[in-house]
């Protein structure tokens, strides 16, 4: 099967602590590898609001995706982490939701308020016009993640993690083309993917720069701060929709070359996979695969 043949979100994954999530449209899987050097895999069926029409609804659809990275992705890090430490360590109930809660907290305050403090105080002592502003606002932003992104990938844990990382973009670059999913096959594609949430996020900058300028100027910092936090929910839809457009017509030469950075970005958040953390991402993607189509 080829890349045109199929229709966003149809297979997306999510690297995991020593693990893989693959996604389809009605189940997902996830394999880990254990501590004892075994493979577990694990899959259950998507229900609720990935059942509902709003999964068919442009843009209100984005709002799903996001669902699903705080939800189910949450759900499965906590699973593999659980894995890795033992019954003796196990994260759940209380000190899970207060983690998802206090991580969203922070990240919205560390990416999408103080970008916006700063540029409106640099506004107001400089004289520079909104637009400069606003350009100013998400030059920050983007500093603020790229800068993030790399320094977490310094550490040991995580710089494995984004290994499971491109073994996922791996496996759904083989599958696309048609290739035989073996792991010394599956080794031989790229590690950058389209439809990437490294990608995503350099998306929602540019349109939150473009956004935030055509609503213009807010002199009370306040309220500035306030329709930050207000509009992530718009910026999550528009920049879905965009993604899934360019990434269903890739092979336009326009929409490649527009891609590209979101492309070089995935440099920071992939490594190349061992052929043992290659087989944890297949086994994820097949188990997900045939419940899809059995």
């Amino acid at each position: 099967m080829k890349i045109n043949d199929l229709k966003m979100p149809s297979y997306g994954g999510q690297a995991l602590i020593e693990g893989v999530l693959m996604r389809g449209k009605k189940y997902l899987a996830a394999a880990f590898r254990e501590p004892d050097g075994s493979i577990r895999v694990v899959n259950e069926e998507l229900s609720g609001i990935y059942k509902s029409r709003l999964v068919r609804l442009p843009f209100l659809r984005g709002l799903v995706i996001l669902w699903d990275a705080l939800g189910l992705g949450m759900k499965y890090i906590t699973i593999s982490a659980n894995i890795q430490t033992g019954e003796n360590e196990k994260l759940e109930g209380p000190a899970i939701a207060f983690t998802v809660l206090f991580s969203f907290a922070l990240a919205i305050g560390f990416f999408f308020l103080l970008p916006a403090g700063v540029a409106a105080v640099f506004q107001k002592y400089s004289g520079i016009s909104p637009f400069f502003t606003n350009l100013f606002e998400g030059l920050i932003r983007l500093i603020l993640i790229i800068l993030y992104i790399w320094l977490v990938g310094k550490n040991k844990d995580i710089h494995r993690v984004f290994s499971y990382h491109g073994a996922e973009h791996k496996t759904i670059n083989a599958f696309e083309a048609g290739a035989n999913l073996l792991p010394e096959e599956v080794s031989k594609f790229p590690l950058y993917h389209p439809r990437c949430g490294t990608g995503f996020i350099l998306i929602l900058v540019i349109f939150s720069i473009i956004l935030f300028t055509i609503i213009g100027p807010i002199p009370n910092l306040v309220i500035r701060l306030i329709s930050r936090v207000v509009l992530i929910p718009i910026l999550v839809m528009i920049a879905y929709e965009y993604m899934r457009f360019a990434s269903n017509y890739i092979s336009h030469p326009f929409l490649r070359i527009l891609s590209m950075p979101g492309m070089l970005l995935q440099r920071l958040t992939t490594n190349e996979p061992s052929i043992e953390i290659l087989e944890v991402s297949i086994a994820a993607f097949k188990t997900m695969y045939e419940l899809e189509n059995r």
